[in-house]
């Protein structure tokens, strides 16, 4: 592994305190957007301000508050590909589904460019990434992982926040989440950072030591611990 030479900022937008992320190696003109908000208009002008040029759009999942501003980034990248994961996509076009409409704010997003699986590798922007899905807060959701570097960091959506979990209330799963992130999470190095859709950034280990919702789970559950 190498060591980072690459800059990360966060883009918090209201209501709803989501983060989005704008990615990009030192050197380099070109940049991914990963779950843009409501506040497209601080990311495109942080890519204004950076002179970096975005290579795509990730999305972790569909939810109104990390999709909201695809269309005003498609508007202005028309070239950069919408990448989503292939169990997530009825979320874009429809307001039901993405949670826009019951909170009043009907949106909906351009169409994906291309569509990504569990497992799956991904190498844009000079980045590498796996695909790893993680359902149960939606029904497709993934995280973005990157090893390449030490630490390896995770783009992870609202899979796992700092001292807690994605809320599961809204159609989702918790015995589907949970069992996701032991599997597909926690087997990465305890160093590992962890860059949230909401809240603070963490590292795996911090969660493994300190976080009520594994520890209760690994408890009910032995087989999670192994």
């Amino acid at each position: 592994m190498t060591q980072p030479n690459y800059t990360i900022e966060v883009i918090e937008s209201a209501p709803f305190g989501q983060n989005a992320f704008v990615l990009w190696h030192e050197g380099r003109t070109d940049a991914i957007v990963f779950d843009p908000g409501f506040d497209s208009r601080s990311i495109l002008q942080l890519l204004e301000a950076k002179k970096l040029r975005l290579a795509a759009i990730l999305d972790t999942h569909g939810h109104v508050d990390h999709i909201a501003g695809n269309a005003a980034l498609k508007k202005a990248y028309p070239d950069a590909p919408l990448v989503i994961g292939r169990n997530e996509t009825a979320a874009l076009c429809d307001a039901d589904i993405n949670l826009s409409r019951p909170f009043g704010i009907p949106i909906t997003s351009p169409p994906p460019d291309r569509l990504v699986d569990d497992g799956e590798k991904i190498e844009i922007a000079g980045f590498s990434f796996e695909v790893r899905e993680i359902p149960g807060h939606s029904p497709g959701s993934v995280v973005f992982v990157c090893t390449t570097y030490d630490p390896p960091f995770v783009i992870g959506g609202d899979v796992l926040f700092a001292g807690s979990i994605g809320r599961t209330d809204l159609g989702g799963n918790y015995e589907q989440l949970m069992s996701g992130i032991f599997a597909k999470l926690l087997n990465l190095p305890d160093q590992t950072k962890v860059y949230p859709g909401h809240g603070p950034a963490t590292t795996i280990g911090q969660e493994k030591r300190t976080n009520p919702f594994l520890l209760d789970f690994a408890r009910s559950r032995p087989q999670a611990r192994s």
